[in-house]
């Protein structure tokens, strides 16, 4: 039937495009909508006539009679939720009271009748109802309940016992309707009942709780299960055959200590040598979370084989990000709220929350950087290995095997780049621990964070110097490495944290044998990079011969037609001695045995050149061999 998702989805969708009111509206046309397919709808211009009452039969034959109960709860509840929200912006200074608050509870009173109503259908077999079901239906009716005595002792209506057992009656509902969603959360694993916890239930026992002169110290489940209706033996046999530890109490664990329950949570909490008590029970709670899901992270993190990528296993680290998460924003409510009480800052309890605030977010700091460790690789980035390469699946046309290829140039430096960002947002945590309230104060803390830092900057230029070593500029690659080198002689020399267990997740504390490891490391690869200078300064030296008394330059004699470009001639470099063997450039000869054999276009051939050249002969014999003509000049007789 899932009739908490059908309730939280009509909420979600409605409030979602606007207010209370147009999810009434939506209810309305909804319900009609609903009347009309099971034929309860009054017809136009008919005469309304009271329809029957819906049976269990109804529901077991046809599951719209359990919306039809559902949505007029619905409409009941979101009619005065309405009204609530249109008083808290027009009279935001001033209480509901008189005709106002007596509507709203009048709606609430609605919703519960019917809620109530629905609970006695589905609890008779013909409605076909499993025991979620039941369960689901109880812990909506609990919930509107503990809503309408929330609203008649909050403001306004109040009975003539003005003492703070008048809120039992809304613990106990808010109670019930907590303890069930627990237990169907556990039994279900949707997140669905997770978010009413921690959005409905939680929040007004919280405050019912207060205004019954419960200690803060005490949790939220501690409280509903000391007010669970434990006189209804059916309820009771319900939850416990859904959670047998539903209503088990449980002593409070000690600090430290990794519980597998998050209802077992800490009294106190250490912070460099001070121990301060817990004042809050939302902070307790968060805390045990918070140890769960860190001995969860060690346990994967074991189990981790080289093949796991490194991403897979920095997104282990999100449940205990969030977990810390919720434990600093309980302890910061907490703080508000005795800021807000007026409470001065010497109260012990004032002091209690500052030691518990700043340790807590020091270790959520701590989390977020170990989960960049993670991202950055092993050795934190010291050694820059390329990636295994991936050969295609397909195999080739020609049957022969892919062959291994090089990382390109490019994608090295766009990993060192990634690498960068991470190193980054690491000193960036660790910048905004030291404006941690109370920081400050304490030298050694800063003194350990100063050399913390000193070693992930370390890394840093270490990486870019990598990146200037692929692009062939070892000198800036040399720079970079001796700035890392004096960085981390600070790191070395830093005093030192206590050092975690070797099995712990990475966080960010860093040890002395890491620190000198990287020392080690970095003084090689100066060696390295300065030889490399070293090699590159003397092919400098050969490839610009201009440059004072180079050492294989040419000699003048063979750069005659050269102007010196320093305006200067070398004198003592005027011709090679002793002289060497060597070639001397000559013109070329070149013999085209072809020519005599080969007819080229425009060229007689040598017989035809022979015969002419007889012709020419015989013709000029003849014209010797003619009588010369006798006379003056051109004139003949």
């Amino acid at each position: 039937m899932d009739i908490t998702t059908f309730v939280t989805s009509q909420r979600d969708a409605a409030l979602l495009l606007g207010d209370y009111s147009t999810y009434r509206t939506q209810l309305s046309r909804r319900l009609l909508t609903c009347n009309k397919k099971l034929g309860r709808a009054t017809h136009k211009n008919a005469k309304y006539a009271p329809k029957a009452p819906v049976t269990s039969e109804d529901i077991g034959r046809n599951h719209e009679f359990l919306h039809l109960q559902l949505l007029t709860a619905e409409r009941a509840w979101a009619h005065a939720m309405y009204m609530k929200a249109s008083h808290a912006e027009d009279n935001a200074d001033k209480g509901i009271t008189g005709s106002t608050r007596r509507h709203i509870v009048s709606r609430l009173n609605k919703a519960a009748k019917y809620a109530q109503q629905l609970v006695e259908l589905l609890s008779n077999t013909a409605a076909g109802a499993s025991d979620i079901d039941l369960l689901e239906a109880r812990a909506y009716a609990y919930s509107l309940s503990g809503s309408e005595e929330f609203e008649k002792q909050s403001e306004g209506i109040k009975s003539s016992d003005a003492s703070p057992q008048r809120w039992i009656k809304c613990l106990t509902d808010y109670s019930a309707a907590r303890v069930i969603y627990n237990a169907l959360l556990k039994a279900t694993k949707k997140e669905l009942f997770k978010d009413i916890l921690s959005s409905i239930t939680d929040p007004s026992i919280r405050y019912a709780a207060y205004q019954h002169r419960i200690p803060r110290t005490v949790g939220v489940p501690a409280v509903s299960k000391k007010f669970f209706p434990r006189e209804d033996p059916k309820l009771l046999a319900s939850v416990e055959k859904l959670d047998k530890d539903a209503l088990a109490a449980e002593a409070p664990a000690a600090e430290g200590t990794k519980s597998s329950d998050s209802s077992s949570a800490p009294n106190t909490i250490t912070w460099r040598g001070r121990t301060a008590n817990i004042v809050d029970a939302a902070i307790g709670q968060a805390l045990a979370s918070v140890y769960t899901a860190s001995t969860k992270l060690s346990e994967y993190l074991a189990s981790c084989t080289p093949s796991i990528l490194a991403k897979d296993r920095a997104a282990a680290y999100d449940d205990v990000l969030i977990a810390s998460q919720d434990a600093t924003d309980a302890t910061r409510r907490a703080i508000d709220e005795l800021e807000k009480e007026g409470i001065d800052e010497g109260d012990s309890r004032m002091q209690d929350l500052r030691v518990t605030s700043l340790a807590l977010n020091y270790d959520l700091i701590g989390w977020r950087v170990g989960r960049n460790r993670v991202l950055i690789g092993s050795d934190d980035g010291m050694a820059f290995s390329p990636l295994p390469q991936q050969k295609p699946r397909r195999e080739r046309k020609d049957g022969k095997e892919w062959a291994e290829r090089e990382e390109p140039t490019g994608r090295k430096l766009a990993r060192l780049r990634e690498r960068v960002a991470l190193y980054d947002a690491i000193l960036q945590s660790i910048d905004s621990v030291k404006e941690l309230p109370g920081a400050a104060r304490d030298t050694a803390f800063i003194a350990e964070l100063d050399g913390q830092r000193a070693y992930f900057q370390a890394l840093k230029c270490l990486n870019i110097s990598h990146s200037h070593a692929l692009l062939s500029a070892p000198d800036r690659a040399l720079a970079l490495s001796n700035r890392a080198l004096s960085l981390s002689s600070q790191a070395l020399s830093a005093p030192q944290s206590t050092a975690p267990p070797p099995s712990s997740p990475p966080k960010l504390i860093t040890t002395i044998s890491e620190a000198s490891t990287l020392s080690r490391h970095l003084q090689n690869l100066i060696s390295h990079y300065g030889g490399l200078v070293a090699l590159s300064h003397v092919t400098d030296n050969s490839a610009a011969p201009s440059k004072a008394h180079p050492t294989n330059a040419a000699p003048l004699a063979e750069k005659l037609n050269e102007y010196p470009a320093s305006g200067t001639v070398d004198l003592k470099n005027l011709v090679t001695w002793p002289p060497r063997l060597k070639p001397i450039p000559v013109k070329p000869l070149f013999f085209d045995v072809a020519w005599n054999y080969i007819e080229y276009p425009g060229r007689a051939t040598p017989v035809a050149e022979a015969k002419t050249e007889a012709m020419e002969g015989v013709e000029k014999t003849g014209e010797e061999q003619k009588p010369a003509k006798k006379g003056w000049g051109f004139f003949g007789r």
